[in-house]
C-alpha cells in the first residue's frame, strides 16, 4: 500500500466527515501519513459535505484531491458531481438505498450496498456511513479492521461503538 486518495461525500448530518476522520485517524494510528480535508456548506443538515482523505507511506504534498482513486458517495448530487473525477480503474463505493441511479461509467469498480437498510438493521440508519467505510476497509486494505475498529474506539462516542462496529462488519461482508 503505497497511497490512496479518497473522497466521501454526501448530505450534512450523514456522517461524511466522521467516516473520513475516523479513517485519517486509523492511518495516523498505523504510521502513516495522512491529511483530511472537509468542506460543507453553511446549511447545518441537509447541504452537500465532502471530505478529502489522503493516506499515504510518503510525505502528502497537497490535501486537495482532484482525482480520486476511491469515491464513497452516499446521495445522488454527490454522484453527480464526483463521478467524471475519479481516476480511471477507481472504485465507487455507493449507498444504493439513496443513490437512485447508475454509474455512466464502465472504466470503475462499482460496489452497491443498501447502506441504510443494513445499518438500520444493526441499530439506526444513521450508521450507514460505518457499513460504506467498513466496505472501503475491507476492498482496499488501506488500514486493517482492527486499526479502524481502536480509531473508533480512541475517537468515538464509546455508545456507538458497539453498533458501529457491527456497521462496520457488515459493510466488509458486502465485499469479501
Amino acid at each position: 500500500m503505497a497511497s490512496q486518495d479518497i473522497i466521501f461525500a454526501g448530505f450534512g448530518g450523514q456522517g461524511i466527515l466522521s467516516m473520513g476522520k475516523f479513517l485519517a485517524y486509523a492511518g495516523m494510528d498505523a504510521n502513516m501519513n495522512v491529511s483530511w480535508l472537509p468542506s460543507y456548506g453553511p446549511e447545518m443538515r441537509g447541504g452537500t459535505a465532502n471530505c478529502s482523505v489522503i493516506v499515504s507511506d510518503d510525505p502528502v504534498g497537497s490535501p486537495i484531491v482532484t482525482r480520486p482513486e476511491t469515491l464513497i458517495v452516499m446521495n445522488r448530487p454527490s454522484l453527480d458531481k464526483f463521478e467524471n473525477d475519479l481516476a480511471k480503474g477507481g472504485l465507487l463505493i455507493m449507498d444504493s438505498d439513496l443513490v437512485d441511479r447508475d454509474t455512466v461509467r464502465d472504466d470503475i469498480e462499482v460496489i452497491k450496498i443498501p447502506a441504510q437498510t443494513e445499518a438500520a438493521k444493526v441499530s439506526s440508519s444513521k450508521i450507514a456511513n460505518m457499513v460504506l467505510l467498513g466496505a472501503l476497509v475491507a476492498k482496499t486494505n488501506i488500514v486493517t479492521m482492527d486499526e479502524i475498529l481502536a480509531s473508533l474506539k480512541a475517537h468515538g462516542k464509546e455508545k456507538f461503538y458497539e453498533a458501529n462496529k457491527k456497521a462496520l462488519e457488515v459493510g466488509a461482508s458486502y465485499v469479501k
